[in-house]
């Protein structure tokens, strides 16, 4: 038995895999359903366009389900009404904390939201930038 054979096997256990590879041979390949994959994926990294403050109940949807990241795109938002934005982004920011999420901005015009399962990497100069201003709130107690 070869390499290949046997992984097949390890994979899809000795029925599957017969019944998989012989459409295979038979027509020379395997045809797959697209829409499995998204049906069976663990995640889903989904982009969003923030256009208007009543736009925003499909990305909390999505976020309270738990399986989905959320890239939001703000800037037509941005460019429109900037208190809108503000009121938006506290929604965004008070759902991601019921669900135990985490929500940041990257670049000027996009916020990623991600359900408890993912948090967001700041890196190091945004935890410098935490220590200095706890630093700051301590002596000023």
């Amino acid at each position: 038995m070869g390499f290949f054979s046997k992984m097949k096997e390890k994979m899809f256990g000795d029925d599957m895999s017969s019944e998989i590879m012989k459409g295979a041979h038979d027509d020379g390949y395997v045809q797959l359903d697209a829409d499995s994959s998204e049906k069976s994926a663990k995640f889903l990294v989904r982009p969003f366009i923030l256009d208007d403050f009543e736009n925003i109940k499909p990305i909390l949807d999505a976020l309270r389900e738990g399986h989905t990241i959320a890239l939001i795109n703000i800037k037509t938002l941005k460019d429109k009404d900037l208190v809108e934005l503000k009121r938006a982004i506290n929604k965004l920011k008070k759902t991601c904390d019921a669900i135990d999420g985490d929500i940041a901005g990257f670049g000027d015009d996009w916020i990623a939201a991600t359900p408890a399962f993912a948090h967001i990497h700041r890196g190091k100069a945004a935890e410098q930038k935490k220590e200095d201003v706890s630093e700051v709130t301590e002596f000023q107690d």
